[in-house]
């Protein structure tokens, strides 16, 4: 669950075994930016819900993210570079809260968003190489300036180990672009020669196991994470995968044909690039969409699987599971994996691994060679040369999210470093980058909103005296995590080399699906983190009760050492109990204090929340976009839970940590109106229209300008600090006005 997890780029060549609990862990959180996603083996990061399932197939994981001032470094692998400097001059600026950004044309009262965000949004146009741009943004911009002066240094330096080497060796071959022109399709050459060779059943059920030991999975996604049952112990978890486009939806409905049909077209340029005749590709083109579509049918879509956590855990014994699939042997998977004959595992979505047991057996291999070689070449596509790269951009990123500019060669490969080996440069960030005192001040911020989320529990007069004492038994628990990891995972064992841009992202990719899948049957190693420091964005993990702040979104808008108290409640502080209430959104709710799957209320209870949530989908359901897009209530309900919890929770944290204090106005504003507007400055976001529309489709996070307004529309003190009168459509009253932690 987290704090933003909007797709922007697809992630190519990801494997479904997603290192540790990056695509794990039900993780819930806040933003919906600078994130990237990946339509192959999609497994749907569910950033909202379902975490399982990323983990197992779709590893999202963030673009280049930021930096904060220099200071002293913590403790990282003992490998890491000792002098390693960054140039502050050259790094881009903050974007934080201007009184001069304010709209007096516009009345707050009315629109909060535009008031606080109209004239920068159109001073920002989204730029040519990306999709949306905003507070998020411009932090991953700054992030990026300080991840290519440490990336740079760390090629420069030809007697690196450890990390350090780690980080030289992507950066000195993704932009060796001279050798990557030269090489053209050669390094997927034998790959696709074996896909020639799939003549019959045994060999494509063979060649399947086989690639998904390379952490290769062409059709769903596979790895270790928290049994729901036992929180404390790892299992294996098989999920739903093998679409290409970003959701189930885009394969059915006459609204969304063209871009059906834009893929199709896609698939057939891709495969002559490659060499396939133009009447081959376009024929091959054909078998592909028919082969997903069919996928698609029997798969669940964004807002089902973002509703329906438990749609992850179905366990089953190996037995069970090859009665299920009986083309498909799950004893011999496990085998070909190297991992032991489990006595369980959870088979997600049956349906789904059944309807991949028919096609086995009535599919014709052609159309499966068709289906392996496009996605094959297409994965490896922004590793490749020229041509590849063109094309692959052209469709996922212009045609299918509005991408006028693809984005400079140096970005994509901090991109491609930050998906396959994200925590080696998360290493020379923390020790060139990260305030200890900053961690300090974050530690007294969570306090403070742990006991103003307490307090709120206490008073809750909606929920029986039972059900409250599980509440805040799991209060009780939760775990922050701030800045960086106190243990770094170890890396000694991915070899990268100088040679090979594609070999360095295959040997990564290998190398994180065995360390994801030597987990299964071991305890859970609660020291790991789902996000690298460098990552702008939070999380919650249910299966753990933690909340977790990467180093990165400490900065402004968020958060300033230096700022006044009203910005950082109405920005990291409102991050936290965001983070916080992921706890007790509705599908955070399903799991107790231990981190296990278990229902700890009352019928009565669970009838009241489930009333009062109601009630938020409808306000979210009433949001329209300028182009005549519908939010959807149902997709983006745990979002809109935990914002509208979490900026109550940092609002009370705020007037009891200023309690006594004078509130000298700043600019005219009252401390109230500063945190409301620090608020909204943190969801200025513009979008192309064609991004837009995919977020609407798959984001559990709704548009950020309506994230901007509608928890406070729901807040009196809102109305309170701008003076509001009932009648305005920032002032919910009476039924409309929902109320829930």
């Amino acid at each position: 669950m987290t704090f933003d997890t909007g797709p922007a780029h697809r992630a190519p060549l990801q494997s479904c075994g997603c290192p540790g609990p990056a695509g794990r862990a039900c993780r819930r959180g806040i933003s919906n930016g600078v994130h990237v996603s990946t339509p192959k083996t999609k497994i749907l990061l569910l950033s909202l819900s379902l975490s399982i399932a990323a983990a197992l197939a779709a590893c999202k994981k963030p673009d280049a993210p930021t930096a904060a001032a220099p200071a002293p470094a913590p403790a990282a692998d003992t490998a890491a570079p000792k002098a390693l400097r960054v140039d502050q001059s050259r790094l881009p600026p903050f974007s934080g809260f201007q009184i001069g950004d304010l709209d007096p044309a516009v009345n707050v009262c009315s629109d909060l968003n535009a008031y606080a965000n109209a004239r920068w949004l159109k001073a920002n146009p989204v730029p040519g190489d990306r999709t949306s741009w905003g507070s998020f943004e411009v932090l991953s911009e700054r992030s990026e300036a300080i991840q290519q002066q440490l990336a740079e240094q760390a090629a420069a330096d030809t007697a690196a180990s450890g990390v350090e080497k780690i980080v030289g060796d992507f950066w000195a071959t993704g932009m060796d672009e001279a050798r990557i022109e030269q090489q053209g399709l050669a390094p997927i050459k034998d790959e696709l020669a074996a896909i020639d060779g799939l003549g019959d059943q045994a060999k494509i059920t063979d060649y399947l196991r086989t690639r998904a030991a390379k952490g290769q999975n062409a059709l769903f996604g596979f790895g270790a994470s928290p049994d729901f049952n036992n929180s404390d112990m790892n299992i294996a978890y098989a999920f739903q995968g093998g679409l290409g486009l970003p959701d189930p939806e885009y394969y059915t409905g006459a609204e969304n044909k063209p871009k059906l049909d834009a893929y199709q077209a896609h698939i057939a340029r891709t495969l002559e690039l490659a060499g396939v005749a133009a009447d081959a590709a376009a024929a091959q083109a054909r078998d592909v969409i028919a082969f997903e579509t069919r996928l698609a049918k029997v798969s669940k879509t964004s807002t089902e699987l973002s509703r329906k956590v438990e749609l992850a855990y179905n366990p089953v014994s190996l037995e069970q599971a090859d009665q299920l699939t009986p083309n498909w042997s799950w004893s011999e998977f496990f085998k070909s994996q190297g991992v032991a004959a489990p006595q369980m595992f959870s088979l997600a979505i049956p349906a789904f691994h059944q309807e991949v047991s028919k096609m086995l057996a009535d599919t014709a291999p052609a159309a499966w060679q068709a289906y392996l070689r496009f996605h094959t070449i297409d994965s490896a596509s922004p590793y490749l040369s020229k041509p590849f790269v063109d094309e692959n951009f052209a469709f996922w990123n212009q045609t299918l999210r509005g991408q006028k500019e693809i984005r400079p060669r140096w970005k994509r490969v901090l991109a491609t470093l930050n998906r396959q080996a994200g925590e080696t440069l998360g290493q020379l960030y923390v020790k060139t980058t990260f305030p200890p005192e900053a961690k300090a001040q974050m530690e007294a911020l969570v306090g403070n909103l742990r006991t103003a989320l307490k307090a709120r529990i206490e008073q809750l007069d909606w929920m029986s005296p039972q059900t409250k004492q599980k509440a805040l038994a799991k209060w009780e628990t939760f775990t922050p995590k701030i800045g960086y990891p106190d243990k770094w995972r170890e890396w000694s064992g991915l070899n990268t080399s100088g040679d090979s841009y594609l070999g360095n992202v295959l040997a990564a990719q290998q190398f994180n699906y065995r360390f994801d899948l030597s987990k299964i049957g071991k305890p859970v190693d609660r020291t790991e983190w789902g996000m690298t420091p460098q990552t702008i964005n939070a999380y919650y993990n249910p299966q753990q009760n933690e909340i977790v702040f990467p180093a990165a979104i400490l900065q402004p808008p968020f958060f300033d050492p230096k700022a006044d108290p009203a910005m950082n409640y109405g920005g990291i502080g409102a991050v936290i109990g965001h983070e916080m209430t992921h706890g007790y959104d509705d599908q955070g709710a399903k799991f107790g204090p231990k981190g296990n799957f278990e229902n700890w209320w009352t019928q009565a209870d669970e009838q009241g929340f489930k009333s009062r949530t109601g009630k938020l989908v409808e306000q979210f359901n009433g949001y329209t976009t300028a182009d005549g897009g519908k939010v959807r209530g149902d997709l983006t309900l745990g979002e809109n839970i935990a914002d509208l919890g979490g900026l109550n929770t940092a609002y009370d944290a705020m007037k009891v940590a200023e309690q006594g204090k004078p509130d000298p106005k700043v600019d005219g504003l009252t401390q109230d109106q500063r945190f409301f507007l620090n608020w909204a400055t943190v969801w200025r976001r513009n979008f192309t229209p064609e991004e837009l529309a995919v977020r609407l489709k798959t984001d559990p996070h709704a548009p950020a300008n309506f994230r901007a307004i509608g928890a406070p529309s729901n807040m009196p003190a809102f109305a309170q600090a701008f003076d509001c009168k009932p009648g305005d459509a920032m002032v919910r009253t009476g039924e409309q006005q929902v109320v829930i932690w």
